[in-house]
């Protein structure tokens, strides 16, 4: 019965699964880093021939930039709490192992990340593998073969 249960797993491709966890990991530790220049109000004195109007039709740039910076903000905060959902619902050592590898402002390699846990290479890489896919279906990400 349990090989029924699973056997949509033989439908992933795992390759390419992988690839898509590593890139939402990737994003939320960009996210964590960054903000981009263009979401800052521009100094520099700009002149426009768009009439003034009092129908909030159209924006300075400084309110069209702290627009973009909040709905940013929004964006960021709603991703970073689905990764953060997702993770938390792994088991401790997976957990553990994808947050000290991938959710940190710094970047170990997994050889480090391994040795700091006390924990073989094998069981590291085998684990890892488990997180990822729980991680994939968790936030959606999984990617099918073509057939």
């Amino acid at each position: 019965m349990k090989y029924k249960q699973l056997s949509f797993l033989r439908d992933v491709d795992g390759e390419k699964t992988k690839e898509a966890v590593e890139a939402a990991l990737e994003k939320y530790r960009m996210y964590m880093l960054t903000v981009p220049d263009e979401a800052l109000p521009r100094v520099t004195q700009t002149y426009s021939l768009v009439p003034p109007s009092q129908t909030n039709a159209f924006h300075s740039s400084t309110e069209s930039a702290v627009i973009r910076k909040v709905d940013f903000e929004r964006e960021r905060d709603e991703y970073m709490n689905r990764i953060v959902r997702a993770v938390n619902r792994l088991t401790k050592l997976q957990r553990e192992l994808i947050v000290r590898r991938y959710m940190s402002t710094e970047e170990p390699r997994d050889y480090d990340v391994y040795n700091e846990m006390c924990i073989s290479e094998s069981k590291y890489y085998r684990e890892r593998e488990r997180a990822f896919y729980k991680l994939a279906f968790a936030l959606r990400i999984e990617v099918y073969k073509d057939y």
